[in-house]
């Protein structure tokens, strides 16, 4: 009994937290009301959580009927997580209040290392650095490329870069340090980061369609993510685009990201470098972000073979939102990463492909922009599984930061 009534006391605590994180600066009447508690129950609860230091009161408000009340808050600064995105390429880290705002970011471009357990390395030596530095850091989260199984521990396949197969990331990270250690998918993180920080009007019903080195895709419905079994669900990179396509890394032919990831770019710029040096001069030189940016750069400035480019890309982007749409049916779909820089041009071809080959009753009720965020999605979207578990699980993370305080 005692453990049930822990329990609710716990959930109702989280209750209160997500609350006050929706909306704001909000009166003790104000969250009874909205949460169907009792004055007293509310009371009891927000008194639990100012003495643990995870709201704060910030003086008189105007409540009901013009009546005086005490405000209560979270302060988003009080504190940290940090976010990690592990790619093919690099490994970005972020330190993110609780609002989603980066403080910084610091990027580990993995080919720099002799090896995976160089580089692995060389990020617990930074993370550690970042804790050191900062005693509010109170959790991580990280985002790992798809499809990863989350049983076991692992990614499935990671086209191009396979020695990250090897990876057990849980055995790597889970107990190195002193704060809960959180692993997702990347391309559900950047769902999780458009659901809690992104001003898109249908958070509880989206789809985020992470386009970058890999291809990827998160689906928020009612709320919740959708997993699958084994946590791989809505692995859209590896859905077969031609039965007869160019072969993948995971078994398969035709895999979309086979023909619009960052990676395909790479290669389609590099096969260009003899037609009069190329659509972007010494591509072969250059990472597949930097050829990217350099093929959008030169598109924006409306370089006709660039501009061709970037629209033959988008029309496989548009292939990948008729099997979005088609599959999910979700509200709005906001497409992400490397890919997504290309801008207006890349979003007006897929959407042609949209508007030709879904149904006209489904087209006109999904809506699709390019995410906003204004850091990468997946690395705020570490964070935000990182701030997830925080809201869920205060009582927990006010031990943490306890803890790390030395009290």
């Amino acid at each position: 009994m005692a453990d049930e009534q822990t329990s609710q006391s716990e959930y109702n605590r989280s209750r209160v937290m997500r609350f006050l994180y929706g909306n704001g600066v909000s009166s003790r009447a104000q969250i009874a009301k909205a949460l169907g508690l009792t004055p007293a129950a509310i009371t009891k609860i927000t008194a639990k959580l100012i003495e643990e230091g995870l709201i704060a009161e910030t003086g008189e408000i105007e409540g009901a009927r013009n009546r005086r009340s005490i405000g209560l808050r979270i302060d988003p600064e009080r504190f940290h997580v940090i976010g990690v995105k592990f790619a093919r390429s690099l490994i970005q880290v972020g330190l993110f209040d609780l609002a989603g705002d980066a403080q910084q970011i610091w990027v580990d471009i993995t080919t720099d290392h002799p090896s995976i357990d160089d580089a692995i390395a060389s990020l617990k030596a930074r993370i550690d650095r970042i804790m050191a530095r900062f005693g509010t850091v109170v959790a991580i989260g990280m985002a790992v490329p798809g499809p990863y199984l989350r049983d076991d521990g692992h990614t499935a396949v990671v086209s191009s870069m396979q020695q990250w197969r090897d990876v057990d990331f849980p055995a790597e990270f889970a107990d190195a340090f002193d704060v809960p250690v959180f692993i997702e998918q990347d391309a559900r993180t950047g769902a999780l980061a458009q659901q809690l920080f992104g001003d898109d009007g249908a958070q509880d019903d989206l789809a985020y369609y992470l386009i970058g080195e890999g291809v990827g895709l998160g689906v928020i419905e009612r709320g919740h993510t959708i997993d699958g079994a084994r946590g791989t669900a809505t692995e859209i990179g590896h859905v077969s685009i031609d039965v007869n396509g160019r072969r993948c890394d995971c078994g398969n032919h035709g895999c979309l990201e086979r023909y619009c990831s960052a990676v395909a770019i790479h290669e389609a710029l590099d096969a260009t470098l003899d037609e009069d040096g190329g659509i972007v001069a010494d591509s072969d030189r250059m990472t597949h972000i930097e050829a990217c940016e350099a093929l959008f750069a030169l598109a924006a400035h409306g370089d006709a073979r660039a501009l061709e480019l970037v629209r033959h890309v988008g029309t496989y982007v548009g292939y990948g939102l008729v099997t979005i749409i088609n599959a999910f049916n979700p509200r709005r779909i906001i497409i992400g990463d490397i890919v997504a820089h290309a801008g207006v041009p890349l979003l007006d071809a897929a959407m042609h492909v949209v508007e030709n080959r879904v149904l006209p009753e489904l087209a006109a009720t999904t809506t699709v922009t390019l995410s906003d965020l204004p850091t990468d999605a997946a690395v705020t979207g570490a964070a935000a599984v990182a701030i997830t578990a925080f809201l869920d699980q205060p009582s927990r993370f006010a031990d943490v930061a306890r803890r790390r305080r030395g009290d």
